[in-house]
């Protein structure tokens, strides 16, 4: 009987299974990069805003604190975005006929919000309290980065599930004192312990001490964020 096939499919048989299995684990490669990327997670891509408000200005330049706008971040879980007549409490004593500002009187005179576009939103099946984050001593700039440099915010981490539980998994890296929970700049070598203020502390050093202080756990159970 007349052979089939030539020798040669022996060799293109096997470069056909191995060119799948490669193409496979290249093609879940490049998936599980993607799910990572800013175009993604929408990571470091900053919204145009129907003002555009410097927190750099406002933060850095002013030294307004966080919770002067964010009103209720220490109380709930949701963040507040501040009202219109926060914004008045300066600005209708300067900058009063500034163009650029002018949204920001007629929302304040007609009494209607101004539409912000919305730049972390975390999937609608996790659970994020800020009230509990920044009683553990958790600082602003752990989830937002250096907000009070950005002319213009961006999201700074990726808000995926593993970016948290890096945290979860070691809050000793994170943990600074409840007094400088909004200080953007602080580090762990800024702080002076009353019991040795010669002592350079480290990170995990403080954190570990934060950590049996403020009662911190870590969490990692699927029920912590998602309810």
């Amino acid at each position: 009987m007349a052979q089939l096939f030539p020798k040669l499919a022996n060799t293109l048989y096997r470069v056909a299974i191995i060119g799948g299995a490669l193409g496979a684990a290249a093609l879940g490669g490049a998936a599980m990069i993607y799910a990572r990327s800013p175009y993604y997670t929408g990571s470091m891509d900053g919204k145009t805003q129907p003002i555009q408000f410097s927190h750099a200005h406002h933060v850095n330049g002013l030294g307004i604190d966080c919770r002067y706008c964010h009103t209720s971040a220490e109380q709930v879980a949701h963040s507040n975005v501040p009202p219109t007549k926060t914004c008045m409490n300066c600005h209708s004593q300067i900058w009063v006929g500034s163009e650029m500002l002018s949204l920001v009187r007629d929302s304040y005179k007609n009494e209607e919000s101004i539409e912000w576009k919305r730049l972390h939103r975390l999937a609608d099946f996790a659970y994020f309290d800020h009230s509990i984050h920044l009683a553990k001593g958790i600082g602003c700039a752990s989830c937002h980065g250096r907000i009070d440099l950005m002319q213009a915010v961006y999201q700074k981490g990726t808000l995926l599930m593993e970016w948290c539980l890096d945290c979860h998994r070691a809050p000793e890296n994170h943990l600074r004192p409840r007094d400088q929970i909004t200080n953007m700049a602080w580090s762990a070598e800024q702080y002076k312990d009353p019991a040795d203020p010669d002592k350079v502390w480290t990170q995990h050093e403080l954190g570990t001490k934060l950590k049996e202080q403020y009662q911190v756990r870590s969490l990692i159970e699927c029920s912590t964020c998602h309810r």
